[in-house]
């Protein structure tokens, strides 16, 4: 969904908007509980990619194999009663393969004409398996249809179905045979989010749901029509300016060329983050905001966006890279550096 029409959203009176705001929270978490009555474990993960969600952003999924991560996708399309479609990337894999292409067709009075045959990315929550793997002419392809919301082919725009979300997954330990992202690649992701590994106790227990003769049922508890209704109401929530200050003075943090960059961004990074970093970490400051029962965003809400947000927006230098140096750790410390806004100026 575009800015232009998230701002279209009706004005509310304070008492409707707060009303709202509890219909929210309570919705969003009945969305956590049935997916994990699917999902075992991964409670900060499903939380993290519904805030995607609800921000009309995308989702970077990165984690070994074998973790659930293509099933989470799955239940996700489920519980909200979306359509889904799934891409496996492998190097041999055209653009076509994704957007779709023309083909001949006979129109019934013998005469032969274009007609173009819709490919996966015409659906409303679209799994990216492995997007490494491709080749960088393949994963530009999603370049239009994550930014605009629609695919141009023989000259002609194609709209595609709204809402719609790309949530990706890739490995970070193969790396054989694999292409990285390119920087404004990655920079369409509104988040990159890391999938931990199960204990032994969520071990157990995905052994009990999977290998025996019932699988896990869950319903539908949202619209596509209500999703889009509450991705509208996330914009009402104010942000006040000192808020949004410090917000910005985070991602200048991460800029190594800037007088208040830390010794060791200055010393590891590269590039720092993008203007779309501010904006993902406002974004989804507001639905925490509104699931922590508050109706303004405050310096927790701008924390708690900051990792998942900017994560993969700032680019080791060689340095960094040869020293294996940890971005969320980066990240923490710029947190506690950065001075906060004094209590009364929110």
């Amino acid at each position: 969904m575009s800015p232009s029409e998230l701002n279209a959203a009706p004005e509310l009176s304070p008492e409707e908007l707060e009303r709202r705001f509890g219909e929210f929270r309570t919705r969003f978490y009945g969305l956590v509980d049935e997916v994990q009555q699917a999902v075992v474990g991964h409670g900060e993960l499903i939380e993290e990619v519904l805030f995607a969600i609800f921000c009309s952003g995308h989702s970077l999924l990165e984690g070994v194999p074998g973790i659930g991560k293509t099933f989470l996708v799955r239940v996700l399309s489920q519980v909200l009663g979306l359509g889904s479609g799934r891409v496996q990337c492998t190097p041999d894999l055209m653009p076509a393969d994704i957007l779709g292409t023309h083909i001949v067709n006979d129109d019934g009075t013998g005469r032969r004409v274009f007609h173009f045959e819709r490919g996966p990315v015409f659906t409303h929550l679209l799994l990216v398996d492995e997007i490494n793997r491709a080749t960088p002419k393949t994963q530009a392809a999603l370049l239009e249809a994550m930014q605009e919301r629609r695919v141009t082919a023989g000259g002609e725009s194609h709209e595609l179905p709204r809402p719609f979300f790309v949530l990706a997954t890739q490995n970070p330990l193969e790396m054989e045979g694999t292409y990285p992202l390119p920087e404004a690649q990655l920079d369409r992701f509104l988040f990159k989010l890391r999938v931990p590994f199960p204990d032994a106790g969520e071990l157990v227990e995905i052994s009990r749901r999977t290998t025996g003769a019932d699988e896990p049922v869950v319903g539908t508890v949202m619209s596509a029509e209500e999703l889009i209704d509450f991705q509208k109401l996330v914009t009402h929530v104010p942000v006040a300016e000192p808020i949004a200050a410090y917000a910005a003075a985070l991602v200048l943090a991460t800029h190594p060329e800037t007088p208040d960059a830390g010794d060791a961004v200055k010393r590891f990074v590269a590039y720092g983050a993008s203007p779309r970093g501010m904006q993902a970490i406002i974004r989804a400051a507001r639905v925490a905001c509104l699931l922590d029962g508050r109706t303004a965003v405050s310096i927790a809400d701008i924390s708690r966006a900051t990792l998942p947000a900017l994560r993969h927006r700032v680019l080791l230098n060689f340095e960094g890279e040869a020293e294996a140096v940890d971005v969320d750790g980066l990240l923490r410390d710029i947190l506690e550096q950065v001075p906060r806004p004094a209590a009364g100026a929110v």
